[in-house]
């Protein structure tokens, strides 16, 4: 019999979370064909088979997370106990043979387990010894304590996993290296239509903050104290769903147009409630936006996702009264909220750019 190991895919990811199997025990398949899909911290992949053959075992199930390297098929065939271990590399795919070591031997009576399981059953509160390994030979796996965890009586224990890990752990990093600091202000919407498309207005007000406070359109480096300016601005877009927090990417937003980045947000959305947004929808943004208001909330502090320097946040429209040559008038408002990482931006250059989005939204649309 022969595995074949969840591949490495790329760009640091040290584990994955079941979406989809493709295939079942008993069917042949080709190379290349798809086996299953899963969902990483960047987007949903689909993982290929590195051989044809006859699938003996499905080695996790739908919603199992799993680390680089653990078991997900197992092939029929051969005498030999190899394991087929693949990379994803963009197209192409490097596949090596390697041996199987268990800790201990079959039947031994010792609970088999990797050092880092029997701490993850430490953490968690699991005995180790009373669970069945679903791994070969008996090994008992991370997602079998896990299971154990969710399972023992009377509890309401849950894994996070797919969005939801994946806000935990960039969440835990920005607390971690970010030095946030927040400003807010409101702006009066009296030049606004009454069907004005607020989030398109916001990804506009950006671009043009952007372009003339440009060190809030930033990368930094905590550990070399460097940054990085950006000519293009790609605004990340905080989506909520069902399944946890999405912030997919709109690029170049300063030269779009208003249908162009209507029809960008309508396909964004669209991907998120279908949970099948595009690896490259997740990378690259310069900087944040967050409409929390469409739910709730005047003011907040939005979180920082390093390496950005700047969140955006808009919160709830409100009305408020202001005087016009010594009359009163009710207008509405729109709340912001700029969080910026004050080890990258000066309060000055915060400022400034809470200045410019303000006085671009107050704007008539153009």
């Amino acid at each position: 019999m022969k595995f074949f190991k969840l591949p490495d895919l790329g760009e640091g990811l040290a584990e994955a979370e079941i979406v989809e199997w493709k295939v079942k025990a008993g069917e042949r398949v080709e190379v290349d064909q798809v086996l299953l899909s899963v969902e990483t911290a960047k987007a949903l992949v689909d993982v290929p088979s590195p051989v044809a053959g006859v699938i003996a075992h499905l080695c996790a199930a739908e919603g199992d997370i799993l680390h680089i390297g653990a078991p997900l098929v197992e092939f029929e065939g051969g005498e030999d106990d190899g394991t087929v271990v693949g990379k994803v590399l963009g197209s192409s795919q490097v596949f090596e043979d390697h041996f199987v070591v268990g800790a201990v031997a079959a039947g031994s009576g010792f609970t088999q387990a990797m050092p880092a399981v029997r701490r993850l059953a430490l953490q968690l509160g699991v005995d180790i010894n009373g669970l069945k390994g679903s791994g070969a030979g008996g090994l008992v796996t991370e997602m079998d304590v896990q299971q154990a965890f969710e399972a023992q009586e009377g509890s309401h224990n849950e894994v996070l996993k797919g969005a939801r890990r994946a806000m935990a752990k960039a969440m835990a990093l920005s607390h971690q290296s970010v030095v946030p600091v927040s400003i807010t202000d409101e702006v009066d919407l009296r030049a606004w239509r009454a069907d004005e498309d607020v989030t398109v207005r916001l990804i506009q007000a950006i671009g043009v903050a952007c372009r003339g406070e440009p060190s809030m359109n930033a990368w930094f480096d905590g550990d070399t104290l460097t940054r990085r300016l950006f000519d293009e601005v790609n605004v990340a877009i905080a989506v909520d769903s069902k399944h946890g927090l999405y912030v997919p990417v709109m690029e170049n937003v300063a030269q779009r147009t208003v249908a162009d980045l209507r029809a960008g947000l309508d396909r964004m959305i669209a991907d998120v409630k279908a949970r099948a947004v595009p690896r490259e929808m997740l990378q690259g943004a310069t900087i944040t936006l967050t409409n929390f208001g469409a739910i709730a909330g005047r003011y907040a502090s939005p979180v920082v996702s390093p390496p950005q320097v700047t969140i955006v946040g808009a919160g709830k429209l409100f009305e408020k009264v202001v005087f016009v040559h010594g009359e009163a008038r009710p207008v509405r408002a729109l709340p912001l909220s700029v969080t910026f990482d004050h080890r990258a931006c000066t309060g000055g250059e915060a400022a400034r750019f809470l200045r410019l989005l303000v006085d671009a939204l107050e704007a008539p649309e153009k």
